[in-house]
């Protein structure tokens, strides 16, 4: 039976601006954080391209209990050169994150576009996760906002 799919939440890998990762270092990260594998779906790279995580058919390891109907793709970068959450992306990665935003809505008939923090616990139970209630900053830009139109 096919993985049933409803949202696409982005993530950032949380590395320092302008500096690459290969997709063997941040499966490398993960791992040694105890996961068996990469938890990532995809990666964009600083110059636009995709390097591919776990197959989308696999559940990820990308958002702590949301993993099992979503897909998580990260761009490399996040953090400012003093290690400060920034939306670091590149206009390549920008580019290609909307294409994948695009084929993954039509490819899964999403019902929602999310960023990690938008899936942190609403902890004053207001119906509101505020930014006082990020568990991470990640994506570090507003993803439900930026790919609204494109659901």
């Amino acid at each position: 039976m096919a993985r049933r799919i409803h949202t696409l939440v982005w993530h950032c890998t949380a590395t320092p601006e302008g500096k690459d990762y290969t997709r063997a270092q941040i499966k490398a990260m993960h791992v040694a954080r105890g996961f068996r594998d990469i938890g990532y779906h995809k990666i964009i790279h600083l110059d636009g391209k995709v390097s591919p995580g776990r197959p989308e058919s696999e559940i990820g390891a990308h958002v702590k209990w949301h993993n099992l109907g979503t897909l998580g793709y990260s761009y490399v970068g996040g953090l400012d050169k003093k290690g400060k959450a920034k939306d670091t992306r590149t206009p390549a990665q920008k580019a290609a994150m909307i294409k994948l935003t695009k084929e993954a809505i039509s490819r899964y008939k999403l019902r929602a576009v999310l960023g990690h923090r938008d899936l942190s616990p609403d902890l004053d139970h207001d119906g509101m996760v505020e930014p006082h209630e990020w568990v991470k900053q990640c994506p570090c830009f507003n993803a439900a906002l930026e790919y609204a139109g494109l659901l």
